[in-house]
């Protein structure tokens, strides 16, 4: 019980009530409050000493105005002259105006065997006892102590408890939210209530655990989609394997040997695609002429034009790389000649465009194509893995950057347009 992060909330609020009665009262007594207390005795015995007459007068005198005073205030009542001996006693046995041996000069409270009692002194010397009627056996002083600390204990106990298990519900909520994730059901998801830390530790929570989510499923997509594409090859090697046997020829290896290379080149960008997904930030950084680059990697296809300004940015020289010669072959094998190829700088970014005269993407799946493994009208007359532009798009968001299809100077969207942190 005591391991409940609610019960220990509640008990340090209980505790430290106590603690500030405590010190509160001690203050009390130490800051003036007590000197408040003997000052309204002093008044307390200057007011009682007119009602009765001079300590010169005659003792019969000072008891019967002593009894008259005790009836009219309904008090038990014991007047002692300044010699501590007792003139008038009315009422129920009252305690001597001693502490610990010594008179009470300065008044205040007395123990007695029919309760407390009140010592005022006079400005004569005498002293008056006094005692309101009330029950024969009054509660002893520590017991009304504690007492009122447990009715305080009690109060704010009442008052603190909805507050503190409202707090810890919610965290039991948490836990639960994350065991059931834990346990593998990935679209668990916790309640977000209030403004404060709670609320912000379970938004990051439901943040990341759709961040795992996304990431399993993507993972499970991407092997499901390269089990699919890899069997197709497979079985072309399997096949031409038998037909080498029967009938070996020069086509046939020429053929088996695309079909490997094909599955070489899949395997190769499945994985890189897999590294990009499950890393954060850049392994290898250089300051990289884009344009530069992409010249060197146009002059490997015929008719490429490259234009634009030379630009400079900070990333992976072997990524930027891929990701133009990505761009390139896309808009040989789906577009239509001729491609060029423009950077520059715009905005602060660094702006990469490959365009081609082909009938480019429908507006429908501008963003759909780069999806891995995404297959568009073109993909049943030319080979490819589907994973070229997912593999852009990837590298782009490792650089800081996106990328997206927009509109030529025909209104196809056949232009590339790749914008990268500068």
């Amino acid at each position: 019980m005591l391991n409940r992060l609610s019960t220990q909330i509640y008990l340090t609020i209980i505790i430290t009530l106590v603690i500030v009665v405590i010190v509160a009262g001690g203050f009390w007594r130490l800051s003036g409050g007590e000197r408040q207390f003997r000052h309204a005795v002093t008044v307390a015995g200057e007011l009682l000493a007119n009602g009765l007459p001079e300590a010169t007068a005659p003792e019969n005198d000072q008891r019967d105005a002593a009894i008259d005073l005790a009836k009219r205030l309904r008090l038990d009542l014991s007047l002692y002259s300044a010699s501590g001996e007792r003139i008038a006693q009315f009422g129920r046995r009252l305690p001597p105006p001693h502490r610990r041996g010594r008179r009470t000069r300065e008044g205040g409270f007395l123990r007695g065997p029919h309760g407390p009692a009140w010592a005022v002194p006079l400005p004569d010397g005498r002293v008056i006892v006094a005692r309101t009627h009330g029950p024969r056996r009054p509660v002893p002083q520590p017991v009304r102590f504690v007492v009122f600390l447990s009715a305080v204990a009690l109060l704010v106990g009442l008052c603190a408890w909805p507050v503190v298990r409202g707090l810890t519900r919610r965290l039991e909520r948490l836990q639960s939210g994350v065991e059931r994730f834990g346990a593998g059901d990935l679209k668990a998801r916790v309640e977000v209530k209030g403004r404060d830390e709670i609320a912000k530790l379970a938004e990051s929570f439901n943040t990341s655990a759709a961040r795992i989510e996304a990431l399993v499923g993507a993972n499970k997509l991407l092997l499901a989609n390269a089990s699919h594409e890899l069997r197709t090859p497979l079985a072309r090697i399997r096949m031409g394997l038998e037909l080498m046997e029967q009938n070996p020829s020069p086509e046939r290896r020429a053929a088996l040997e695309a079909d490997i290379g094909e599955v070489d080149d899949m395997i190769e960008e499945i994985l890189l695609l897999s590294r990009l997904g499950s890393v954060d930030g850049l392994e290898d950084r250089h300051k990289v002429d884009l344009l530069a680059l992409a010249a060197e990697e146009a002059s490997r296809y015929p008719g490429i034009d490259v234009s634009g300004t030379p630009v400079e940015l900070e990333g992976d020289t072997r990524l930027l790389r891929r990701l133009v010669r990505n761009l390139v072959e896309n808009a040989i094998k789906h577009g239509a000649a001729p491609v060029a190829v423009w950077v520059g700088r715009d905005e602060g970014k660094v702006i990469l465009k490959v365009s081609d005269q082909g009938p480019g993407v429908s507006a429908d799946l501008a963003e759909q194509v780069f999806e891995p493994f995404h297959r568009g009208a073109s993909r049943g007359r030319v080979g490819g893995s589907g994973l070229g532009l997912a593999l852009v798009r990837s590298i782009a968001e490792q650089h800081g950057g996106t990328v997206r299809f927009e509109s030529g100077s025909d209104g196809r969207l056949n232009v590339v347009v790749v914008r990268l942190r500068g």
